[in-house]
């Protein structure tokens, strides 16, 4: 990284809160889905656990669509300071293409590659008009390098979905995309990893705050 600063960039990663039920019947990928109203509620201790966890100081990304900033709107309303949050498009979920919307029944009749043990298709299957986990952690992974850079020495709290905190991870550890599927990560848990100079450390993944 060329920054001279010695200090790392450390960079705070939620997953959203849970989505409406409709939309969890379905593969949703970067669709401007609902937060689940009920959810909301019976999450309430987990956003004052992450309101509690994060650093006071830091800057605040979330991606376009609206679940990433009213989970971030709630962690404010937890009790952490209300900050600007800035849009990070490149943050964002993997693009599911034409399969978007399709209830997950449908899916497999459509894969070219055999299903990922943990996730409904292959980190190299190339949805039609979108993108394959391959390439997600490549776009995520040149976000967090240039936020990176711009924010040496200080903290960053990106707000975003369960896709890109697995690409932001696979690309920390240089893993491969069907071995980024390989890991879990739950509605408003809490990843962390650090960009020092010498290259990425993975602090956390998947933390879930305490309640």
């Amino acid at each position: 990284m060329p920054n001279d600063n010695p200090e790392p960039a450390i960079f705070w990663l939620i997953r959203h809160a849970i989505v409406e039920e409709n939309a969890r019947a379905m593969l949703y990928g970067t669709m401007d889905v609902e937060l689940c109203p009920h959810s909301l509620l019976s999450q309430a201790p987990m956003h004052a656990g992450l309101a509690r966890r994060l650093p006071r100081k830091a800057d605040w990304v979330v991606t376009p669509l609206s679940r990433t900033r009213r989970t971030a709107e709630a962690i404010f309303a937890a009790g952490y300071p209300a900050a600007p949050l800035a849009v990070a498009p490149d943050l964002i979920e993997q693009d599911l293409g034409a399969w978007q919307g399709l209830p997950h029944a449908d899916l497999p009749a459509r894969l070219t590659r055999p299903a990922h043990a943990f996730w409904p298709l292959s980190g190299l299957e190339h949805p039609p008009g979108g993108e394959s986990m391959t390439q997600v952690i490549g776009r995520v992974g040149a976000a967090l390098e240039g936020l990176a850079e711009t924010h040496a020495g200080g903290n960053v709290v990106v707000v975003s979905h369960g896709g890109a905190i697995r690409a932001a991870v696979a690309h920390a550890l240089a893993i491969g995309p069907d071995n980024a599927l390989h890991l879990s990560v739950h509605n408003l848990s809490l990843t962390c990893m650090e960009r020092h100079r010498q290259g990425w450390r993975v602090v956390c993944v998947n933390e879930l705050p305490g309640y």
